[in-house]
């Protein structure tokens, strides 16, 4: 269910050059700018494309004093990826690469974008509390396995992601295939279907809803 939160201090302003989306006093994203379309707000990501809220779930608009270098290699952020609106996000930077990458794997390119969407919001810089990274948010065995060595690299991440949800595709049906790259092979085996983990289950809903 989502939570609604009171609406504080959105009047329009000229765009910082980072500033903080906030979604509770514990849920926050950082972002390259924001504008208002009716009761939406648009987010420009830091890595490309846009995101797009209702403006009733944003708590708080606040200037993000932490840099950002553009042009150099930045260190890893943990991010916390707040609730999407249930649409796949239009053009990004990353397609030309996510259709590549897509095309030599045999897997529908929306399927990569949307699983990207809901791991890491299109943030390059992603990195999980338990080690997963990037923009398809490879753990540390998964890039080891498909040769990412940088797993912060968009191409090395996209391919390796792509290549390990193909590999998934080819044991299980999309909805187990989906539950195994968030839990891990063995839990869907365990259970014979999508663990009852609740991140697992919301995860799964999530990527087919965009899909839909």
């Amino acid at each position: 269910m989502k939570v609604v939160f009171a609406l504080i201090a959105l009047a329009i302003a000229t765009p910082a050059s980072a500033e903080l989306i906030f979604f509770s006093e514990s849920r926050s994203m950082s972002v390259k700018s924001h504008r208002f379309e009716g009761d939406r707000i648009i987010v420009s990501l830091r890595g490309g494309g846009e995101m797009t809220f209702d403006r009733s779930v944003v708590l708080k608009i606040a200037p993000d004093e932490v840099p950002y270098p553009e042009e150099t290699q930045a260190a890893a952020v943990d991010v916390i990826v707040p609730e999407t609106t249930g649409v796949l996000i239009g053009k990004t930077v990353y397609d030309p690469i996510i259709e590549s990458a897509s095309d030599r794997n045999g897997v529908s390119a929306r399927l990569v974008k949307a699983l990207i969407q809901v791991e890491s919001a299109f943030q390059p810089r992603a990195r999980s509390n338990k080690g997963a990274m990037g923009l398809m948010q490879l753990m540390p065995e998964t890039a080891r396995q498909y040769r990412a060595r940088n797993p912060y690299d968009p191409a090395a991440n996209i391919d390796a992601g792509t290549r390990h949800l193909r590999s998934l595709l080819d044991q299980f049906e999309l909805p187990l295939a989906l539950a195994a790259y968030n839990a891990g092979e063995a839990a869907v085996r365990k259970f014979g279907g999508i663990p009852p983990y609740s991140e697992t289950q919301a995860y799964v809903s999530k990527i087919l809803g965009l899909l839909r």
